[in-house]
């Protein structure tokens, strides 16, 4: 028998403004129950095809870069679309690794300085045939 992720988690300072911002970035949604003062949000992603995003409100604050983070691929949109929308969000770029080709990713943080990454959409691999 083998186990499935359920949740993905992020300690964070603020859970709902947290969860609303990536509930946003993956066109999810929060749960019913999830307010501004309540200290748990769960956003739900893609029709409930992969992990839940739980976000928890904790005391300390981020001191050191994320041992993991998130690989983003737009799915109708370019990758450097993506990078603009998400920068209208509230997301900082912090590393360019685009490359005169249309290859390469960027590196971004989301409102609470937790890293995440933005690749080339399928349709761009595509042309250039990287699948």
């Amino acid at each position: 028998m083998t186990s499935l992720i359920r949740n993905i988690e992020f300690d964070c300072a603020d859970a709902y403004a947290l969860g609303s911002f990536w509930a946003e970035v993956l066109g999810g949604v929060l749960h019913e129950d999830d307010r501004p003062e309540v200290p748990e949000v769960l956003v739900s992603t893609g029709e409930g095809s992969g992990p839940g995003l739980l976000f928890l409100a904790v005391p300390e604050g981020k001191k050191v870069k994320n041992r993991l983070h998130l690989d983003l691929q737009p799915q109708d949109r370019s990758r450097d679309e993506e990078v603009e929308r998400l920068l209208g969000l509230g997301a900082k770029l912090v590393a360019d690794f685009r490359k005169p080709d249309g290859t390469g990713w960027v590196v971004m943080i989301d409102i609470e300085g937790n890293e995440f990454c933005v690749e080339r959409s399928q349709a761009e691999r595509i042309l250039t045939g990287d699948i």
